[in-house]
């Protein structure tokens, strides 16, 4: 069993019971998060998929103040390193590594990386996605991303208990692209991500469930601050 708590926009607090995982917690500058990056108390790890403000966050105060392990690409635990995260796991794409906790393998996503602006502008690598395997079930965070075909692929390899997609379009898959996803992915639930945090991304996810509900898969749109206990 695992508690997965949206926390807002790309932000997911996953607890199986004993430990507890982070991912992409951008907290105090989200006009729409559940919490504050201060209420955040413990975290085993901390996974980032990629630089971008809205998803690097609150990462290195939070694992300064949780010790957290911060996972994600080499460049980017490199720089949260630089900034005082003391603990960090670098990885890459296609890489696997088993933590006390559980399994986590970088695959990609079709995005950017980046951070800064001027001259402290700094390009961070490649963005990923993550397939977890925690609490007994596989999951699977795909970060930002477009739609690509190889979906097909991480679904027939890693069968899904639980997907998290985004749906805002604009920066990543709209709607449509995402149902596609799923149809590719085919996990047993979804839950969308990336949406209404902004203007720009602003879309029907209701809508959106509704669809996804016709194709045999669970969906629930979590509004920042609920739950999903999410079973075998």
């Amino acid at each position: 069993m695992v508690k997965a708590d949206y926390l807002g926009h790309s932000c997911w607090r996953l607890s199986d019971g004993t430990h507890t995982l982070l991912i992409d917690p951008w907290l105090n500058e989200n006009p729409k998060a559940a919490v504050a990056a201060e209420e955040i108390e413990q975290a085993d790890a901390i996974l980032v998929s990629h630089a971008h403000f809205d998803h690097l966050g609150d990462t290195v105060s939070i694992a300064k103040r949780t010790g957290a392990t911060v996972v994600s690409t080499f460049e980017l635990v490199t720089y949260c390193g630089e900034q005082g995260a003391e603990n960090g796991h670098g990885m890459n794409l296609g890489g696997a590594h088993e933590f006390p906790w559980g399994k986590v393998k970088l695959v990609q996503a079709f995005h950017t990386s980046s951070c800064g602006s001027g001259d402290d502008y700094r390009a961070m690598g490649e963005p990923c996605g993550f397939i977890l395997q925690f609490g007994g079930l596989t999951i699977y965070h795909s970060g930002d991303t477009a739609l690509f075909g190889d979906m097909e692929l991480l679904g027939r390899l890693y069968p899904m208990d639980f997907a998290m997609l985004p749906i805002g379009d604009n920066f990543t898959m709209g709607p449509d692209d995402a149902l596609e996803a799923v149809r590719l992915l085919q996990p047993k639930r979804v839950a969308p991500m990336h949406f209404n945090t902004f203007p720009v991304i602003e879309v029907d996810a209701e809508a959106w469930g509704r669809r996804v509900g016709e194709l045999g898969v669970e969906c629930r749109v979590l509004q920042p601050g609920e739950s999903w206990e999410i079973g075998e």
